[in-house]
């Protein structure tokens, strides 16, 4: 699989240049072709860790000559994500900021803007020489194991918390509270007006509505929001004073339960909607590891390696640029 993604990806890049890829990898459906290409199973949710590690080996030394540098993983390498930036850039001698700004705030939207159930446990930040950058992140569901995947294209984010994602992606759809919703700019707007307001007014609102017998089919419930708690992480908010929704958002401490809070008196004190709107939306070349449809072909999977490395070097022929990176590879054994 790693010599294989890594084939591929110097073949893409060599041809259309290192941001096609994150154009690319940001599709849901050319991600999950991608992925059934090495040889995963199109059903399984360890096709995106597997994929996104394969690629993040496959090109490991290449990163400079490619232009395109991958940070990140699963788990605990996760939060290694902004330490792997800086030091990518030390190489390249670009500035980290807003490429670490814009992986955190991907992350903190899929798990506190974006409530779907869905706890996120892999984070992968991509991105190129020039700045252009893209994310892949997963969650898992814990009561029903599904799996759901969020793509980013930073090309195509206008705005990181109102419909910034190329796409989210699951077998199961839901009543998320969606605070990332075209749908809830006004929430958005009174929630970042709120967070300014003294804690301890807001606090007594919560306390109020701890009473009240909301209608069975409302989504936010009450049930493990507690005004004293919420009263002590919105003093960080408080004390910041952020001038909007995102900055709230990314205000340290400000978490799931704290968004949860304001939409519910965004919503219901304030009349502002909030949207609870999901934003949910192959083939096989060489089998599958679980051998589905059929078992991985070793033969095959080599001769497809040796066929693209063969056409990369025909193609590259009499490009000097790239000849110093097509010698590193073919001396690079995995």
């Amino acid at each position: 699989m790693k010599r294989l993604s890594r084939e591929i990806t110097i073949w893409v890049v060599s041809e259309f240049g290192p941001e096609e890829m994150l154009i690319r990898l940001s599709d849901p459906y050319w991600f999950q072709a991608f992925g059934c290409v090495l040889g995963f199973d199109w059903h399984s949710s360890g096709l995106t860790t597997t994929v996104c590690g394969a690629l993040m080996e496959g090109i490991a030394g290449l990163e400079s000559d490619l232009g395109l540098f991958v940070a990140g993983g699963k788990g605990g390498r996760s939060r290694k994500t902004p330490s792997e930036i800086e030091s990518f850039c030390d190489r390249i001698s670009q500035h980290p900021q807003k490429l670490v700004y814009a992986s955190r705030m991907a992350a903190k939207v899929d798990n506190s803007g974006l409530q779907d159930g869905y706890q996120l446990y892999h984070h992968v930040f991509l991105f190129t020489k020039e700045g252009s950058w893209g994310v892949i992140q997963q969650g898992m569901n814990e009561q029903t194991r599904y799996a759901r995947r969020y793509h980013w294209l930073g090309r195509d984010v206008k705005d990181f918390v109102c419909d910034p994602h190329t796409a989210v992606c699951c077998d199961q759809w839901g009543k998320p509270l969606n605070m990332v919703a075209s749908e809830s700019e006004e929430a958005r707007s009174i929630s970042a007006s709120l967070s300014k307001e003294n804690p301890e007014s807001i606090a007594q609102e919560l306390s109020k509505l701890q009473n009240l017998n909301l209608p069975s089919h409302h989504h936010v419930l009450l049930s493990d929001i507690n005004p004293q708690r919420i009263k002590q992480i919105l003093l960080a908010s408080y004390e910041t004073q952020p001038k909007n929704f995102e900055a709230l958002l990314a205000t340290r401490g400000i978490g799931p339960k704290t968004i949860r809070a304001l939409a519910l008196l965004s919503e219901l004190v304030y009349g502002a909607q909030v949207s609870f709107r999901d934003p949910v939306r192959y083939s096989f070349a060489h089998g599958g590891k679980d051998r589905h449809p059929y078992p991985v072909n070793r033969a095959v999977y080599d001769r497809s390696i040796s066929i693209l490395k063969k056409a990369l070097a025909a193609a590259k022929v009499g490009r000097t640029e790239r000849l110093e990176a097509l010698k590193r590879l073919s001396a690079l054994e995995l």
